[in-house]
């Protein structure tokens, strides 16, 4: 590996992005747009699906950056489209602390928040978080 590209795999050069239970950490590197989860290829692991491949390119896209970076991620947790989320906002937070006149392009379009949906616990007496056994008036 180049110490060129060793550079870009310290942990300060790492974007977090986090939803419900999906954890990316993404690494950005100068290259010529290919994208790489979990050491296989990212439109193979999204299943060729647009709406996440979309997802995961939006940042750069907005910023016309897409042809300039290769995107290399390390994700788990979750399913497919929490990943695709959480990848996003990997991207975007590598974005801007790489230069903050990114945040100003990428704040207005939402890349910046964390969507804090969580899946709500179990409650004692119910089925699920709130459904409840039906109910016999006798």
């Amino acid at each position: 590996m180049d110490s060129k590209i060793e550079l870009n795999f310290k942990k300060k050069n790492i974007g977090l992005g986090k939803r419900k239970e999906a954890i990316a950490r993404v690494f950005l590197i100068p290259g010529e747009g290919n994208l790489v989860i979990n050491k296989s290829a990212g439109d193979k692991y999204l299943q060729y699906n647009d709406t996440y491949l979309n997802a995961v390119w939006a940042p750069l896209e907005k910023l016309k950056l897409e042809k300039q970076f290769d995107i290399v991620v390390l994700v788990k947790g979750g399913g497919l489209t929490s990943q695709a989320h959480s990848i996003q906002l990997g991207v975007s937070r590598l974005l801007c602390e790489m230069d903050k006149e990114n945040r100003l392009a990428l704040k207005p379009f939402g890349f910046l928040t964390r969507d804090s949906r969580i899946k709500e616990r179990k409650k004692y007496g119910l089925r699920k978080a709130r459904k409840a056994p039906q109910y016999s008036k006798r």
